[in-house]
């Protein structure tokens, strides 16, 4: 296994200004980035490549980008697309609404071959309808192999899953993962925590992951302390790298 180990540009939100960013992204350790919209516009092309260009400047390695909220219609999602043809990106996070699918999902295979894309459907927690096996199950029996998961284990935990069980049973269909932790209050509420820290079985799943054979992302995401995410977003990487 050698995965690219990356942190997820919105635990950087309070730091908008892309040099902001990437210098708070490097005190972390990191050189690579999964790019949301807080970074770069993906639906204004004209301001692409001055954004490929300053974070190339800064020795960081775009990836992936998303999570992407696609539309399923062509002319409307290709933007993002074409970011990822600019910036040499092969994998880009997203989710759709129900709406989108079947037809809607159809289109966005097409741009997925037409761009050479590696797609992974986020799971976004046990209030969005992506968030379960069963529908990740049928969503995924029924699309283009260029389709398939980008775990966020945190997410999983949120809709009463086993992280690890997922990455058993979707093994073949794993594009990236986001490593996420959380703990819960006794109303369910989620919180953010340090990666291994809370219900996440860190070490069973850098295991899987290995004898899986995965080569995809992963990708760090943290989203407290906002405006002082450094921290321990250092502690997260050195958990991980010690397991890798």
């Amino acid at each position: 296994m050698n995965p690219s180990v990356a942190i997820q540009s919105w635990c950087f939100r309070h730091f908008k200004p892309l040099p902001d960013f990437l210098s708070k992204l490097k005190e972390c350790g990191v050189e690579a980035t999964e790019l949301c919209g807080v970074h770069v516009d993906f639906s204004e092309p004209d301001c692409f490549r001055e954004s490929i260009e300053h974070i190339a400047s800064a020795n960081v390695r775009i990836v992936c980008i998303g999570v992407q909220y696609l539309t399923g219609e062509k002319e409307k999602d290709r933007p993002g697309f074409e970011f990822c043809r600019m910036a040499g990106v092969g994998n880009m996070s997203i989710s759709f609404g129900p709406e989108a699918f079947p037809a809607g999902l159809k289109h966005i295979s097409e741009l997925a071959e037409e761009y050479d894309l590696l797609l992974g459907i986020h799971n976004h927690g046990g209030r969005d309808w992506l968030g379960n096996r069963q529908m990740l199950k049928h969503v995924l029996d029924r699309c283009s192999p260029r389709i398939g998961l980008h775990l966020d284990t945190a997410w999983a935990l949120d809709s009463g899953e086993d992280p690890c069980q997922l990455i058993e049973e979707f093994a073949g269909r794993l594009s990236g993962v986001h490593v996420k932790d959380f703990v819960f209050d006794r109303s369910g509420k989620p919180q953010d925590v340090v990666i291994g820290e809370g219900n996440l079985d860190l070490p069973r799943m850098m295991n899987l992951l290995r004898t899986s054979g995965f080569t995809g992302p992963l990708v760090i995401e943290y989203e407290a302390d906002v405006e002082n995410p450094v921290p321990a977003l250092r502690r997260c990487v050195q958990k991980l790298r010690a397991l890798l």
